[in-house]
């Protein structure tokens, strides 16, 4: 697959403008990290609903629907985050209620029950992620800035090397994804975690960060492939146009939503 300079510069120019507010998020404080969570999950959630209306376009789904499972996981992200003191119980209360509430009454419905179904999947593929990558952010706010480079850089280094000497397609799923490409992202991804690890002192091993490195690179893999499916499903190139180059909002944080639950379970059982 030979090299698509118009097409990389323009994926450069918007991944610049991308990284730069990602890293205002990541790096400024608690506030613009939890911003930041918030403006990923709505922006995943409206793209995900859009995909469920075309690959089941017989199915009812009420504007309601959506709004109450933006409400509800909004809610457990601002409960999650330990930010608002001995306000969290009552104000997930609040929340919460009038989502299961509503949700009851989708699932009663016939012609809404599926589209209620699908709303609840969305918590588990949308939220739930966004949630532990603010339990991490609380432990260590290193673990999110890391797990989201690690994910960049293989994603990048896949990208390059696949351009440059990948021949052999990986899936159907995703015809441009090729095996030389996947195994050099990983490859090199691992060796430049144990670069960075050995150069720059942090509490954990290089061991532990190139662990971390191998379970971000491959969920991450299978995240794309997974939203790739749901893509193909829906008969669309891109969830969005958020990004010129990168499509939309689950285009671009499909490695992260998958990554995020495994580097969680890793980090709790090895670096926490």
């Amino acid at each position: 697959m030979a090299m698509n300079w118009p097409t990389f510069f323009t994926r450069l120019g918007s991944a610049v403008v991308f990284c730069a507010v990602m890293m205002a998020g990541l790096l400024w404080n608690e506030w613009s990290f939890l911003a930041l969570v918030v403006l990923i999950q709505v922006l995943c959630i409206r793209e995900y609903f859009r995909l469920m209306k075309k690959i089941y376009p017989k199915y009812y789904w009420p504007m309601w629907l959506q709004i109450a499972m933006q409400i509800g996981c909004l809610g457990y992200l601002l409960y999650y985050s330990a930010l608002f003191g001995e306000y969290e119980s009552i104000m997930l209360s609040a929340i919460m209620l009038p989502q299961f509430v509503l949700m009851a009454a989708a699932l009663s419905i016939q012609k809404s029950r599926y589209a209620a179904g699908y709303a609840f999947a969305s918590f588990f593929y949308l939220s739930l992620p966004m949630i532990l990558l603010l339990q991490m952010y609380m432990v260590d706010d290193l673990l999110p800035l890391m797990i989201i480079l690690m994910i960049w850089c293989n994603d990048t280094l896949a990208y390059l090397v696949g351009s440059f000497i990948g021949k052999t397609p990986l899936t159907k799923i995703s015809p441009k994804k090729t095996w030389e490409g996947t195994a050099g992202g990983i490859i090199l991804t691992l060796a430049s975690v144990a670069i960075w690890a050995y150069l720059k002192a942090t509490d954990y091993t290089i061991m532990q960060w190139v662990g971390l490195a191998f379970v971000v690179a491959i969920a991450g893999t299978f995240g794309d492939l997974l939203e790739s499916k749901l893509k193909r499903m829906a008969d669309v190139k891109d969830s969005g146009a958020m990004m010129p180059g990168h499509g939309g909002a689950l285009d671009r944080f499909d490695s992260l939503l998958i990554a995020t639950p495994f580097a969680f379970i890793y980090a709790y059982l090895f670096m926490m």
